[in-house]
C-alpha cells in the first residue's frame, strides 16, 4: 500500500526528511516530552539529555534565525556554482541547523566579517533538481530577513 502511494504522488520531494513543505514550509524537529530538549534529527528514538525513550514528539520550528557563523566558498565539485556562503543557523527553539545563505554579496562580508554574524535570516526554499521519476526536489536556505 506504502508503494501505491508513492506511485501516485506526484508532488515535489523535500532533500530532508526533516524540510516539511506545503502553504508554509518549516523545518520540523523532535522535543522531548520528558525534559522540553529539541533536536533536528526525524530518526531519533531517545532523548541525548535525559535518556528517556518514547517521549520525542513533532514539533515545528522557527522560520526565523540568527547566522552563528558563515564561510564563503570558493572551491567546490563540478558543477557547483561559486563562491555561495554557507552558514550555521541558531533557531529560537535552541537547534542549530546548516545551510546555504542566498541574496548577501560574498565580497561585502568578506570585507567587512562582523556584517555576517548575528545576521537575522529567514528560511526560504527552491526547486534544486528532479529526481529519477521527474519529481521536484526542493531544499532549503536562508536569506536576510527583511
Amino acid at each position: 500500500m506504502a508503494e501505491q502511494a508513492q506511485a501516485t504522488d506526484s508532488g515535489p520531494r523535500p532533500i530532508v526528511p526533516f524540510l516539511k513543505l506545503g502553504s508554509n514550509p518549516h523545518l520540523e524537529g523532535q522535543k522531548c516530552s520528558t525534559c522540553g530538549a529539541i533536536f533536528l534529527d526525524p530518526k531519533r528514538v531517545a532523548c541525548s539529555k535525559c535518556g528517556s525513550t518514547g517521549t520525542l514528539k513533532p514539533i515545528a520550528l522557527s522560520n526565523k534565525g540568527k547566522v552563528y557563523v558563515f564561510s564563503v566558498v570558493h572551491q567546490s565539485f563540478p558543477g557547483i556554482k561559486t563562491p555561495y556562503i554557507t552558514v550555521i543557523v541558531d533557531l529560537p527553539e535552541g537547534v542549530s541547523v546548516r545551510s546555504n545563505l542566498i541574496d548577501v554579496n560574498h565580497e561585502e562580508l568578506q570585507k567587512d566579517p562582523k556584517k555576517g554574524f548575528d545576521m537575522p535570516v529567514e528560511l526560504v526554499t527552491s526547486v534544486v533538481a528532479k529526481d529519477r521519476e521527474g519529481h521536484e526536489v526542493v531544499a532549503f536556505q536562508y536569506r536576510p530577513s527583511k
